[in-house]
């Protein structure tokens, strides 16, 4: 009886051991968002076993469980998964172009059709699992990873991981795991912006519950009951109105505004910032009660705003979606946050670095790339006083340094989404669909890099990273000279960030942009000073204000025995080429910036053999 009762007592123990402890994983994400899912893919790719927590039944974040089906920014640098996410897109639709059925984007969609091909993509993937309806609840650090509660369908599990990362859309995760984090608006004396506000304070971006309107047909009436405490007033200059009587304000026809996100198949995506449903609340630091009640509101808003266009714009027969989200309310899963925590980092990117990039060294360690401007929604913020000291100019095209995603005093965690470590500023441009896809896409590498060759995170190099980037379509300069399937385009990446030759940056309105200047000649002062930041004591002879094709070979020869690099000659160069897709070889001329940086990375390979750390200094 004495045994039994032992036994019995064994076997609890067991029963209760392996209720307790969930499934062990080398990659953890919570948060299927944009950055979410793009981390779990890349990391699985590169064979981590990796495990996503959705709180919801899609993947993709703010591109599909928010409805933000209108991408802004990188139509030219299709970057890595986001790049194969919109092939996905004109596979669905057809062409490129069906996908420019809305002026605000060229790439407009139904996010249910996003979310499909989000599930089949992750679905492609062995070493990837996805677990929807599940909610974090805790973190807790142990000796070799991380444990993490969290709520499924109910049932709390616990999963243990080697390194965990943060894509959830308020930076939830890092606060649980102890990271340092900013909120809302910097004072300018503290972040170095002139941009920057006045005084630090928690004001954040409006967030807003966007709508998928859908066109049921010229005799449909969709008109929904009138939302308790409607007033049209707040929508009076959503459009052209007798009733608004702005003077500031210039408000579009009607028409117009709908354009704005119309998406295939006659359906509307709206996300209308202009007295339309942007709405201002700081949920941030709430619990989860606190938050609820809040998006109430924010969902009130969206519904105010239908009824009015229902009802006071005459489109009685535009409703919410039926064949969008299986949600109650045919409404979004969550609301689309611009703004979240901003945890502090090994390194703090800022605006100034965006508009002199060459100034600063953090350029060298790019692994995402973004050509939207910075762009702030404020417009719902009740006192606009408070907001006066704000200014946003014009940027050129840009990209994120590697050091971002790393928390500055927690180690085996990865922050993804927009709470990586920039200014308040800069997240008006970094919170975009393709940058945050990137930036998820850096972190499943840096992840998968860390746990299958036993490393820490900082451990592994930026051009590690880098370099498996650049293998999957990746960009590491916002460069627009060449597409990322021509032959020279990972030579002129690689150069790039390297620094010997440098990019020259141009904003015109929203269309931000950064050029090799891939044809021009080779100015012998500008490569001096890239030389010199690279091997200090190498003299480089040239004369004349621009090298030439001789020149040329004849400094890769020196570089050659000055590295102490073997096969470097005259005649290899000449053969090379030809062998390289260079054409027109004529001694005497001058040699263009793309012949010499393809040449200089074949023979030289600077990219591989000067490392650099985290902040883009030689190591």
């Amino acid at each position: 009886m004495k045994n039994r009762i032992i036994l019995s007592v064994v076997f609890a123990a067991l029963f209760f051991c392996s209720a307790c402890s969930g499934p062990k994983t080398e990659v953890l994400v919570i948060g299927g968002s944009a950055s979410g899912v793009a981390a779990g893919i890349q990391s699985a790719r590169l064979g981590a076993k990796t495990i996503i927590l959705e709180e919801h039944l899609w993947l993709g974040g703010m591109l599909t469980s928010a409805g933000v089906s209108a991408v802004d920014g990188n139509y030219r640098m299709p970057a890595g998964i986001f790049g194969e996410f919109r092939d996905s897109l004109v596979a669905h639709y057809g062409s490129l172009g069906a996908l420019a059925t809305g002026w605000v984007s060229n790439v407009l969609f139904e996010p249910s059709v996003g979310a499909r091909i989000y599930k089949n993509m992750a679905a492609r993937e062995p070493d990837l699992t996805v677990q929807y309806e599940t909610k974090f609840i805790s973190a807790e650090k142990t000796a070799t990873g991380w444990k993490v509660v969290a709520d499924h369908n109910g049932k709390q599990e616990v999963f243990e991981a080697d390194i965990l990362i943060d894509a959830t859309e308020l930076g939830d995760v890092a606060k649980a795991c102890g990271v340092k984090y900013d909120i809302g608006i910097e004072d300018r004396n503290i972040s170095g912006e002139a941009w920057a506000g006045d005084k630090n304070c928690d004001i954040i971006q409006d967030l807003t519950y966007a709508m998928i309107l859908k066109d049921y047909g010229p005799e449909a009436d969709m008109t929904i009951e009138r939302p308790e405490n409607y007033d049209p007033s707040l929508f009076y200059c959503s459009c052209k109105s007798q009733n608004c009587t702005d003077s500031v304000l210039k408000p579009w026809d009607f028409d117009m505004v709908m354009r704005y996100g119309k998406l295939p198949n006659n359906k509307y995506m709206i996300n209308w910032p202009m007295q339309g449903n942007d709405y201002y609340t700081n949920i941030i630091e709430m619990d989860e009660k606190g938050r609820e009640a809040e998006l109430k509101k924010a969902k009130h808003r969206s519904l105010c705003y239908l009824y009015y266009m229902q009802h006071e714009l005459g489109s009685k027969n535009l409703g919410l979606a039926d064949d969008e989200y299986p949600t109650e309310d045919l409404l979004p899963f969550i609301p689309y946050h611009r703004e979240s925590r901003r945890i502090q980092g090994v390194v703090r990117f800022n605006v100034n670095q965006i508009l002199r990039p060459y100034d600063y060294t953090l350029y060298r360690t790019g692994i995402a790339v973004g050509d939207y401007p910075v762009d702030h929604h404020h417009q719902a913020y009740p006192n606009q006083e408070e907001l006066k000291s704000l200014t946003f100019g014009p940027v050129p095209s840009y990209n994120v340094p590697m050091g971002v995603l790393l928390p500055k005093e927690v180690t085996d965690l990865i922050v993804a989404e927009k709470s990586v470590s920039v200014s308040n500023i800069v997240n008006g441009c970094t919170r975009l669909q393709p940058v945050v896809t990137q930036l998820g896409q850096a972190a499943g590498i840096l992840a998968a890099l860390a746990v299958k060759e036993n490393r820490e995170l900082r451990e592994v190099t930026v051009r590690e990273v880098q370099k498996v980037l650049l293998e999957n379509g990746g960009y590491l300069m916002p460069y627009i000279d060449l597409p990322k399937d021509h032959p020279h385009f990972k030579a002129l990446q690689r150069i790039g960030v390297c620094g010997i030759l440098k990019g020259e940056g141009r904003s015109i309105n929203w269309a931000n942009e950064t050029w090799f200047r891939k044809d021009e000649p080779v100015g012998v002062s500008e490569l001096s000073q890239g030389l010199a930041d690279l091997y200090p004591t190498f003299k480089m002879e040239a004369s004349g204000e621009y090298l030439s094709v001789e020149e040329t070979e004849n400094l890769l020869v020196a570089l050659g025995i000055f590295l102490e690099k073997e096969g470097i000659t005259a005649e290899h160069i000449r053969k090379a080429w030809g062998d390289l897709g260079l054409r027109d070889y004529k001694p005497n001329r001058p040699v263009s910036r793309e012949e010499f940086a393809v040449l200089f990375d074949h023979f030289l390979t600077p990219f591989d053999m000067i490392r650099v750390d985290i902040n883009g200094m030689p190591m």
